[in-house]
């Protein structure tokens, strides 16, 4: 089940921002959520307990459920390359994480709306799926009859764009529209998750 509550919470659980808009919350108050979050110390985790944290800080950063996590490991696992590596490139080829980097929204959880309402396209057709998993080639655009609204309006002007965008994508914001040039490698993906420790937690 997908997490639906206060999203800067889950910065301050993870112990790192995982939105933009977290970040001057989590510089603000650095530590876990609740009555006694100042009192709460980080250090006392186990082993257990630090897998376990990442496992979640990789959910929490692409706003998937436990089962969808636990199908995308099963995939990287039948994946040639090493797990770990794979289970993040399949967690960033989805289409809402792909129209995020992109720059057509400023979160991950407005990417998942704007796709679930049928404002975006995948080689000119609607595509209503988040989970979506885009391939090489593939152009994704905002839909013309959507355009004209705010936050598309804002994507064209560069609102939402990093300021670097990743080698893997060939982006055009005036006209809404970008391009998966290649599969990504993880040395291209920057994400505060050690994917290992996930690999260890799926392992035990």
């Amino acid at each position: 089940m997908r997490y639906t509550g206060p999203k800067v919470r889950l910065s301050r659980r993870a112990g790192v921002p995982l939105t933009r808009k977290a970040v001057r919350y989590f510089e603000a108050r650095p530590y876990p959520p609740g009555e006694h979050g100042r009192k709460t110390s980080r250090r006392n985790v186990g082993d257990y307990g630090i897998r376990l944290l990442e496992k979640q800080k990789l959910r929490w950063y692409y706003d998937v459920s436990e089962k969808q996590l636990r199908r995308y490991w099963d995939l990287a696992l039948r994946r040639p390359g090493r797990s770990g590596e794979e289970l993040v490139v399949i967690l960033e080829t989805r289409l809402a994480s792909l129209v995020l980097r992109a720059g057509l929204a400023p979160s991950i959880y407005a990417a998942r709306q704007y796709i679930s309402h049928g404002h975006i396209t995948v080689d000119g057709r609607k595509v209503d799926i988040p989970s979506y998993l885009v391939k090489p080639g593939q152009v994704i655009g905002v839909r013309v009859r959507s355009r004209g609204m705010q936050p598309f309006v804002a994507a064209s002007e560069g609102v939402y764009a990093d300021d670097r965008i990743p080698a893997y994508l060939s982006v055009d914001h005036k006209e809404l529209r970008f391009t998966l040039v290649s599969q990504p490698v993880r040395e291209q993906i920057a994400i505060p998750v050690d994917e290992q420790l996930v690999v260890e937690h799926y392992s035990r």
